[in-house]
């Protein structure tokens, strides 16, 4: 099983003028954030617009982060919406040489707990990969459906985007009781949009891994806060939250879909050219731009005691 610790890393997929894979700036983008140092990437997934990604470009962006990963921490590749492209998905991951898949829901279909079993089986069995399950919109699992697929031998992870805490607390004692007396090893991660807002309340369900949106564009920012949030230095992780992650979670929900489309304008601000957002996402307006550069700025500016700007 792929060890996963610390801040991982889930990197934006960039776009050319023309709407093309840039390949070379998602090169420049994985190599930033492996020289930070994150526990893991995860590549075409949320952040990097997996959504958008047809099967072939999917592939390409995994073979481009584990070349230059180059087995410095585990890669992880999206799959996900139609079960036929998730398998395909899936196995490009594999020829690729990821180490795991992120699995995500099955898009646009509401489905029962056995149909939603049945579709982690099918993809799993597509590859020897091991698989995170993300726990997210239309793939919603209780407790004992979340039992089952933890059961299953590649399934190691899941990933909840839901954030109801006490559902939360029935799915960890679920596959926690389960898989008593058994040798798997299974890990969950606190999945939502600017994670660490909620990473307090996640470490007291015994949830400490999360995916960090802001490792993409302020690495030194997202470091600090998991420092501070796994040493208990209550003060910083406070006042981070304070001054960065509650300012930009509240410019994050005035446009949908700005969960992605603001990380790769962070990404753009901090020097890099990695393009726009691919429809349905829009890019952030010039209003909204100038609030997010400000938000960055004042927190890297020096102004903070805890974060440099690097």
């Amino acid at each position: 099983m792929p060890h996963l610790s610390g801040v991982l890393f889930f990197p934006v997929t960039p776009f050319s003028s023309t709407g093309e894979l840039n390949l070379d700036a998602l090169s420049r983008h994985l190599e930033d954030g492996l020289a930070a140092g994150p526990g893991g990437v995860f590549a075409a997934c949320g952040t990097g617009e997996f959504h958008a990604l047809d099967a072939a470009e999917s592939t390409q962006v995994v073979e481009t982060a584990v070349r230059v990963v180059a087995g410095q921490v585990p890669v992880f590749a999206g799959a996900g919406g139609q079960v036929r492209v998730a398998v395909e998905q899936a196995r490009g991951a594999a020829r690729a040489g990821a180490d795991g898949l992120l699995l995500m829901p099955p898009y646009l279909v509401e489905a029962p707990p056995a149909g939603l079993v049945r579709y982690v089986e099918t993809v799993a069995r597509a590859t020897d990969l091991p698989v995170i399950v993300y726990h997210r919109g239309s793939a919603r699992f209780d407790p004992a459906v979340a039992a089952r697929i933890a059961e299953l031998p590649s399934v190691i992870g899941l990933k909840d985007g839901i954030g109801d805490v006490d559902l939360m607390t029935q799915v960890i004692s679920s596959v926690r009781t389960t898989l008593d007396g058994s040798d798997k090893s299974f890990q969950f991660f606190n999945g939502l949009p600017t994670a660490e807002l909620t990473v307090p309340a996640y470490v007291g369900l015994g949830v400490h891994l999360y995916s960090s949106a802001v490792f993409c564009f302020a690495p030194q920012v997202a470091l600090r806060f998991h420092h501070a949030a796994t040493t208990g230095d209550e003060k910083a992780v406070q006042q981070l939250l304070d001054t960065f992650f509650v300012p930009l979670a509240k410019l994050r929900s005035k446009v949908p879909g700005y969960a992605v489309s603001l990380v790769k304008a962070g990404v753009r601000l901090r020097g890099l050219d990695v393009g726009g957002v691919r429809p349905p996402l829009i890019d952030p307006t010039a209003e909204h731009l100038d609030e997010l550069r400000r938000i960055i700025d004042e927190t890297l500016s020096g102004n903070f005691p805890f974060v440099t700007a690097g």
